[in-house]
């Protein structure tokens, strides 16, 4: 018990500790700065851009990660979720010599365009979405592994191609684990920083996103710092608490859990797998 409330304070006292020192008196006015406004814009837009990139691409990755067989697929899962447990500083250098002014892709890109993602907003969203997607991946493909696929299968048995199968069986089977691995990657790309700073730079009104903010903030004004993290963390906490509310509650009566949502998804699998060769 000791050590439980120990690791408990580990994560409530600094959250005490900027609660006391914040300035809440001031707190309208300090978000209202227009570093604040400019980063607020640019954190929405980027990782909003970033979660609906992660999802055009992470569901097919998903996909084939959870039901082909390929050689290599283990490497191919490790690669994917390599940004996961990367300091995301390696992964914006990483970038930077890929998809650089000179780097593998970038370099032949920009002698024939003059187009470069460094330094501009596109390179912010690259940034977020090479941290964010990751996220996405493992729960849609944790989601495609465990649902049942006789329902798959028998509307394939009906006549109903891979895409409408897709469509109208396997995506709403997924729906929550769907919804849940968006918004883990929204969140993830609102509060990245390291890959971002590193590929994309620090330049306010262009590339400077509300974590970016509060590290130059902290050396000018503390104040104004305070008040970026303030506003942070409730994003955070609403998301984590929504999140939790609708897809990890385990209660026997709530509709919203895991459990309950794969029996509904399961009982309309049925009426779908005949619609679906209609």
């Amino acid at each position: 018990m000791v050590l439980a409330v120990v690791g408990a304070a580990l994560f409530v006292l600094p959250l005490i500790g900027l609660a006391v020192r914040a300035p809440w008196s001031a707190l309208g006015e300090l978000l209202g700065e227009p570093i604040v406004t400019d980063a607020l814009r640019l954190s929405l837009l980027s990782s909003l851009a970033a979660a609906a990139i992660s999802t055009v691409l992470g569901v097919p990755l998903a996909w084939v990660l959870s039901r082909v067989e390929f050689p290599g697929r283990s490497l191919v899962r490790a690669l994917v979720t390599l940004p996961m447990v990367l300091p995301p500083v390696v992964g914006g250098a990483a970038l930077l010599f890929a998809l650089g002014r000179r780097g593998v892709v970038g370099g032949p890109i920009f002698d024939a365009t003059g187009f470069t993602l460094p330094f501009s907003f596109w390179g912010v969203v690259v940034a977020n979405t090479f941290v964010a997607m990751p996220f996405l991946v493992i729960t849609v493909e944790g989601a495609l592994r465990s649902i049942d696929q006789r329902y798959e299968q028998a509307a394939a048995s009906l006549g109903a191609n891979p895409l409408r199968v897709f469509r109208q069986v396997t995506l709403p089977m997924i729906r929550p684990s769907l919804q849940a691995g968006i918004v883990l990657a929204w969140a993830r790309a609102l509060g990245e920083f390291g890959a971002t700073v590193t590929f994309a730079g620090n330049l306010q009104g262009r590339t400077q996103t509300l974590p970016l903010a509060v590290f130059v903030a902290l050396e000018s004004d503390r104040d104004t710092a305070m008040a970026i993290s303030l506003l942070l963390i409730a994003v955070s906490l609403v998301v984590l608490v929504t999140f939790r509310a609708r897809w990890w509650n385990t209660g026997t009566g709530d509709t919203s859990s895991p459990t309950s949502s794969a029996r509904g998804a399961s009982a309309g699998a049925a009426e779908r797998a005949a619609g679906a060769a209609r």
